[in-house]
């Protein structure tokens, strides 16, 4: 019975441990896409945003909505169709997907991380 919640902490550690795992891309390749915004998710645990790019959707991670706040690029700044550049480490498993570092919107560039 003691068990019991042990292994419920630790079930409940476990979604943090992943998602705070940036060993999934691939850090000596940067991808700089430019392109129009297809899709935006401005929310926890990080804002991310999705662009058509040389015939496929790529997805890229963006930072807490709270430090992308603080650096000037606040809710409603990430638009369907405005265009962007991303600058970030894609996967390294070959998906669509990339740990953005920094973010131009509107002639500014955003730093991420």
């Amino acid at each position: 019975m003691r068990r019991l919640p042990v292994l419920l902490a630790a079930l409940v550690a476990l979604p943090a441990l992943a998602h705070h795992g940036w060993s999934s891309y691939d850090a000596n390749k940067t991808l700089k896409i430019s392109a129009p915004l297809a899709q935006v998710q401005y929310r926890n645990p990080h804002a991310e945003v999705a662009i058509d790019y040389q015939g496929k959707r790529w997805n890229a991670v963006l930072a807490p909505i709270s430090r992308m706040s603080s650096r000037g690029l606040p809710d409603g700044a990430l638009v369907v169709g405005k265009t962007v550049t991303i600058e970030g480490y894609p996967r390294l498993d070959g998906t669509a997907e990339l740990r953005a570092e920094r973010i131009t919107v509107d002639g500014k560039t955003v730093e991420l991380r």
